[in-house]
């Protein structure tokens, strides 16, 4: 068998995905191939050529994608931070803009000792897992309200714990019940939270339509049903001086910086874009108790 450029694999592959209307085709042909072969996508330049079987696989892995299939569950994993998680049908899949409000939480607890974060909405358990592993000190819980993310969530807590990470605390339960770790009330360092803010009604890719779960996707209240709850939520968990970071849609840059300025007791609200320029989340700090 005659070995083949691996360049020309992926730019075959890449061909096909933008075909099908793959948002990042490039991107998606050098991660398949990096999968089939088993190394990092920054190490394909060092692999020139490759056996026949293992451009039928990248074909295959292909054909798959082109159908908008979602990567990661070809691939089995989603990356949040420096960790990666399993996923599947039934979880949301992780979205690398979320990365963004990581960074900015992770800063905020710099000079915080063992602090003490709440990932609510917490689905594959993606973000808490990535807090707990750049903050092995900290305490981390996380809550969800759907038993499938759940039992992803606590298949990832588990092969976290088992790699060495400080194990995140799962639970099930609601944001909207003020119940929900109502014995942290005052001592949460930071909340975090992607919830489900897509207006009902809005048409999306075909990797969102046919796969994430549509309770993790869409809300009621033009997207802002679950995030009022949240709002909420944090506002009575934070101790003084902790920071909220609240994921959401694009259109609401204006809306879910009113709702957490509506809350007295939170401060110092900012909107923050992701790396196009659009308004992804949302952050406020408590202050003291009026």
């Amino acid at each position: 068998m005659k070995r083949q450029p691996l360049r020309l694999a992926i730019m075959e592959a890449e061909r096909l995905l933008a075909q099908a209307g793959v948002d990042s085709p490039r991107a998606d042909a050098e991660l398949i191939a990096a999968h089939v072969l088993g190394v990092e996508r920054g190490r394909l330049p060092m692999v020139p050529l490759v056996d026949p079987p293992v451009v039928d696989a990248i074909g295959q892995l292909v054909t798959q994608r082109a159908k908008r299939i979602p990567l990661q569950h070809l691939t089995g994993w989603a990356a949040m931070g420096q960790v990666t998680v399993d996923v599947g049908s039934g979880v949301f899949i992780p979205r690398p803009e979320t990365e963004l409000l990581l960074e900015w939480t992770l800063r905020q607890l710099r000079d915080v000792q063992r602090p003490i974060v709440v990932d609510l909405c917490t689905g594959s358990g993606a973000l808490a897992l990535a807090m707990a592993h750049e903050r092995p000190d900290a305490t981390v819980y996380a809550v969800d309200n759907d038993p499938v993310a759940l039992s992803w969530a606590r298949r990832n807590v588990e092969a976290r714990a088992s790699a060495g990470d400080t194990a995140v605390r799962l639970f099930s339960g609601d944001v909207a019940d003020r119940m929900v770790f109502a014995d942290l009330d005052g001592m949460v360092d930071a909340v975090v939270c992607n919830p489900p803010y897509v207006p009902e009604g809005t048409r999306v890719a075909p990797e969102v339509a046919g796969y994430d779960p549509p309770a993790a996707v869409f809300a009621g209240e033009g997207g802002l049903a679950v995030i009022r709850h949240v709002v909420n939520c944090a506002a009575r968990l934070l101790r003084s001086g902790g920071v909220v970071a609240i994921e959401h849609d694009d259109r609401h840059g204006h809306s879910v910086p009113a709702l957490l300025a509506s809350r007295r007791v939170l401060s110092a609200v900012a909107d923050h874009p992701d790396l196009a320029g659009r308004a992804r989340f949302a952050t406020a700090r408590r202050g003291s108790a009026p």
